[in-house]
């Protein structure tokens, strides 16, 4: 998918484990891991939201675009 999800680029840098981050957001560790795996295929703009405030970021800094990506 030529959408690529950098959540785990973004709690490497904050120094956050997956586990805090789903609790800051309000998901569950399963949903959070199928979205850093890339393997999410929608993402609500309000969990998007709270992503970037708990991350302190921009949704261009966990969503990036690749032109030529195949879908897997």
């Amino acid at each position: 998918m030529p959408i690529i999800v950098n959540v785990d680029v973004m709690l490497a840098r904050r120094k956050m484990s997956s586990g805090e981050l789903a609790e800051k957001v309000g998901i569950s560790a399963a949903n959070l891991s199928i979205l850093k795996t890339g393997k999410a295929k929608a993402v609500r703009f309000s969990t998007l939201a709270s992503l970037c405030k708990a991350l302190d970021c921009q949704p261009g800094d966990i969503l990036e675009y690749r032109p030529g990506e195949e879908d897997t």
